[in-house]
């Protein structure tokens, strides 16, 4: 099957998943149960659900285990979307195309959908527990990968990243700054997705370490390539405000360095997080793609 074809079905099962821990919107917080779903089904890659799946099941692992961390991170990384839209963050109007969430709700249903979000992801990755049927393996692996996804979307991964993007927003940054906000609020959730798939499945610490580096590695380029493609692209293929970057004056790695060089680094970054990948103990060719994917795109 071609890539594309094959990340098109993953990528509607992970929908499925996803979709399948949303609460009807119904009773009287029925409002703000719509908010959080209409943030979670506005689209989006399905990423890091698939480096879930796809890492659990390069190690082995039971995809029944991995749905509840697949539906957790896409809501948690839902969550961070919707408040970065806020007019006291990006104040954006549109992503993916459609109105943001604030836009459609307002500023204060916004707020409580992403902590909604956000709850609701912890709370259904803790459903995972209800599957391990008393088996103690099974329960060791699922609290690893809570352990993994706290810390990851914590202080010491997302939430850290963004804190200091929102702290010197406006302001010129210096060149650790910039790569302490990409390490954490865009690679940690990659980071965290390759490595909880990784453990659902008992892979060693070695291996999740090595998947750690890979992770940070292709969200670094990941990164570098969404500021490219905010000054190269428009806004039709990004599906939302193109050069919103400059607008908001935000300091970039293609604004410090510039195109061509910025162009090096995902490169370098590419190549580096592929040859560890090579290196891991086991393989899945969908997912190695993937990460080409990511990289070379052109939206």
């Amino acid at each position: 099957m071609e890539f594309q074809e094959e990340r098109k079905r993953r990528t509607e099962h992970a929908d499925q998943v996803v979709y399948s821990f949303l609460p009807k919107a119904e009773g009287y917080d029925r409002t703000l149960l719509s908010a959080m779903d209409y943030s979670v089904r506005a689209g989006g890659k399905r990423l890091r659900p698939l480096m879930i799946e796809s890492t659990c099941a390069m190690y082995g692992g039971e995809e029944k285990l991995a749905e509840p961390f697949m539906a957790a991170m896409e809501m948690i990384h839902t969550h961070s979307l919707v408040h970065d839209d806020l007019p006291a963050m990006d104040n954006d109007l549109y992503r993916r195309g459609k109105k943001t969430t604030w836009a459609v709700y307002g500023e204060g249903m916004a707020v409580l959908a992403g902590d909604g979000l956000l709850n609701l992801g912890y709370e259904t990755a803790a459903s995972a527990f209800e599957l391990c049927g008393g088996d103690p393996e099974k329960t060791m692996r699922v609290a690893k990968a809570m352990q993994i996804l706290t810390k990851k979307t914590g202080h010491l991964g997302m939430l850290g990243g963004q804190s200091l993007d929102v702290e010197l927003d406006g302001q010129p940054l210096s060149k650790d700054q910039l790569q302490y906000i990409y390490d954490l609020k865009t690679g940690a959730l990659i980071e965290g997705s390759l490595m909880i798939g990784a453990a659902l499945a008992g892979a060693d610490d070695e291996e999740i370490g090595k998947l750690e580096q890979i992770g940070r590695d292709v969200g670094d380029a990941f990164q570098i390539r969404d500021d490219i493609l905010d000054v190269t692209a428009t806004s039709e293929e990004i599906g939302k405000p193109a050069g919103s970057d400059e607008k908001n004056q935000k300091t970039t790695y293609v604004s410090i360095h510039g195109i061509e060089a910025s162009e090096k680094e995902v490169k370098k970054l590419s190549e580096r997080a592929l040859e560890n990948f090579d290196r891991l103990k086991a393989q899945e060719p969908f997912l190695r793609q993937l990460f080409v994917s990511l990289i070379d795109r052109r939206k």
